[in-house]
């Protein structure tokens, strides 16, 4: 088609596809739009004289491909069109206009404008809905112009793509994606294109009541010229969606496929292979992925998620993930892979290699040069390990608050004096079974580590009342304190006292610790939660009967292998109103009596530890788990059926395990 009211027409060349290597000619066009008038003046033709036929159909109803595609129509015999001669006329007067000014004088003038309005149709009905400007175009000196959508008429077998320009629609702008089963193409002025009419607007009108999209199906394209007009009339037919069941296959490569449909169609697609793309577990955030990796232990990381992929493996190595390193138990683990850890990761903040036999003081020396920010280290049961992996990590991480070095037999007071010296943020270390141990260095830790929360010692046969001391007047901040089988006495144990933020004191088995001693820790330490004074037999009933009437906060204690009989358990249910927990189990005088006596009178009971007190019946224990069913009793016998219950729950029987 030419341009909308174009003098020259009959130029137009098709253009190739290197547009930008020529310098684009000055349209010459009012409006920029395809004109069915242009192409009627200008083609090869000298007239309407050849197309006498067309206008004879016209003037008896029927469309015709000039009329029916331009719209023009001119109120002539019995108000239904013009006359061959009046076309003739129309078109030698057009012909004679010079300038586009002069061309929209005379399409615009009220009496053209009468004529053209007079049946209803429009210049541009051919035209797709979008490249049809705003009506404010067509209007002036109060005279508007309508621009009504082409309704098919029986009869017309001619294609209008035919007479549409290629160059102007060879790119027209896709429409923006439907998000309903099938798409819909709505005209700007509430009308639908590609002839979509009939049952579809029924449907718009029954959808808008509903909240969902108003607009009617696009018509199935088809493969001919001579199918566009019939699936225009049966667009309304819920086979004929373009994501419907009846899909055909070779949708994209049809050339007629409007664009609304090839679009949604290739949303179809895109969304359909997205769909099954993000099941995909690998299409979650990595941050939740992380989340889910952090639930797996080091050795499920490495032996397992890591090879899945390779985008795996990167968010095993993950910088958090080796934040916090716990290889403890793997045999596996050598000096050498320390030292791949150190110099890659060298924002380990905490790391356990316990019971890791193959690490040697080279490679925690290593570790320790790399990671100045550890402030984590645990190392029970490596006994080949000795001062000089503690010295290293005590000079280069002065950030250490927590060591646990247990059971080391080679660790000296060497150790103990460069933690003293470098490391002054210590708040928590564990030095039991560290034999070489002496008074010597602990002072020097005491002094050089006033900020320590937590002291645990057990069995360091050379630490006495002196290390007591020491670490009571440097550390006043000092919660756990443990002395498990040290040789320190009563008199050592008497400095606690000044340590006002007790709460956890471990005094088993401390050959002289007397009584008077004991009541006093627990008057003065007012925070005091937990005592244990299992395996000392000088602790009698009396120094129970103080513990419970001035333990104002204590919760837990441990009587085991104590010289106490039912007159301690007496007390404790009438003097306390805190403890929750009592082990005295071991005692051989607790009778029947006393485990009745503090069922019954104290509130705050939970767990009853009486395992081995041979004078305490078994039937009087079934009553009083009976009775009291918020206290555990802890024998021999209700010790056994809880494990039974607990393997019942897991899924254990006894038949599957004799088969097997």
């Amino acid at each position: 088609m030419g341009h909308l009211l174009s003098k020259n027409g009959y130029r137009l060349k098709k253009r190739t596809r290197k547009l930008h290597h020529r310098k684009k000619k000055k349209r010459n066009c009012f409006l920029q739009l395809p004109c069915m008038l242009c192409f009627i003046v200008h083609s090869n033709s000298t007239g309407l004289d050849d197309d006498s036929d067309h206008l004879e159909a016209s003037i008896n109803g029927s469309a015709c491909r000039h009329n029916s595609i331009t719209g023009i129509s001119v109120p002539g015999v019995g108000g239904v069109g013009i006359g061959a001669a009046a076309a003739s006329k129309l078109a030698e007067r057009y012909a004679t206009l010079a300038s586009p000014e002069d061309c929209s004088k005379f399409l615009l003038s009220p009496r053209e404008l009468a004529i053209w309005e007079g049946q209803g149709r429009s210049l541009l009905s051919a035209v797709p809905a979008k490249l049809i400007p705003p009506p404010a175009l067509f209007r002036t000196a109060g005279v508007s112009v309508t621009v009504p959508i082409p309704v098919p008429v029986p009869g017309c077998t001619s294609d209008y793509t035919e007479m549409v320009c290629k160059r102007k629609c060879s790119e027209v702008q896709r429409c923006t994606p439907c998000k309903q089963p099938r798409c819909a193409f709505a005209a700007p002025d509430g009308g639908l294109e590609n002839g979509g009419v009939g049952g579809g607007g029924g449907e718009a009108a029954s959808n808008s009541e509903t909240g969902h999209c108003h607009l009617p199906l696009c018509p199935l394209p088809s493969s001919s010229a001579s199918s566009s007009s019939a699936s225009s009339s049966s667009s309304s037919s819920p086979a004929d969606g373009c994501c419907g069941l009846g899909l055909h296959a070779d949708l994209p490569h049809s050339s007629d496929s409007s664009p609304c449909c090839l679009h949604h169609y290739d949303d179809c697609q895109a969304r359909s292979s997205d769909a099954v793309d993000h099941s995909s577990i690998n299409h979650l955030p990595s941050s939740i992925l992380l989340k889910v990796l952090s639930h797996l232990t080091v050795k499920e990381r490495c032996l397992c998620a890591s090879l899945v992929c390779k985008y795996w493996r990167d968010l095993c190595l993950d910088f958090q993930f080796w934040k916090q390193i716990d290889l403890s138990g793997l045999q596996q683990v050598n000096d050498d892979l320390l030292v791949k850890i150190a110099s890659r990761r060298q924002n380990v903040t905490e790391i356990n290699i316990s019971d890791c036999r193959g690490v040697h003081d080279h490679g925690v020396s290593s570790l320790a040069s790399h990671c100045p920010g550890l402030q984590k280290y645990t190392a029970y049961r490596c006994k080949q390990l000795g001062d000089t992996s503690l010295s290293a990590l005590a000079t280069h991480c002065p950030l250490l608050v927590k060591v646990h070095v247990g059971n080391q037999d080679k660790l000296t007071d060497e150790a103990l004096k460069k933690l003293g010296e470098h490391c002054s943020e210590l708040k928590d270390i564990h030095l039991g079974q560290c034999y070489s141990i002496t008074d010597e260095g602990m002072v020097a830790l005491a002094r050089g580590c006033p900020k320590l929360q937590r002291l645990y010692l057990q069995e360091n046969k050379l630490v006495t009342d002196r290390s007591v001391r020491a670490v009571a007047e440097h550390c006043p901040e000092l919660q756990f304190v443990g002395f498990m089988g040290c040789p320190v006495t009563s008199q050592g144990v008497i400095h606690l006292t000044a340590l006002r933020n007790l709460s956890v004191l471990d005094l088993r088995h401390i050959s002289e610790l007397n009584n008077e001693t004991v009541m006093e820790v627990v008057r003065k330490c007012r925070n005091l939660s937990s005592l244990n004074l299992c395996l000392n037999w000088s602790i009698n009933d009396r120094c129970v009967e103080i513990i419970a009437k001035e333990g104002r906060s204590l919760k837990e204690l441990y009587l085991v292998s104590c010289k106490i009989t039912d007159h301690a358990l007496i007390a404790i249910g009438q003097y306390s109103s805190t403890i929750e927990t009592v082990d005295a189990g071991w005692c051989k005088d607790i009778t029947d009596q006393g485990a009745t006596q503090i069922a019954q009178s104290s509130k705050s009971l939970r767990y009853l530890g009486l395992m081995r007190c041979d004078k305490v019946n078994e039937e009087t224990v079934e009553r009083l788990v009976v009775q009291y069913p918020h206290i555990v009793f802890s024998t021999v016998m209700q010790d056994c059926k809880r494990t039974l219950e607990r393997a019942y729950q897991m899924g254990w029987s006894p038949n599957t395990s004799n088969a097997s």
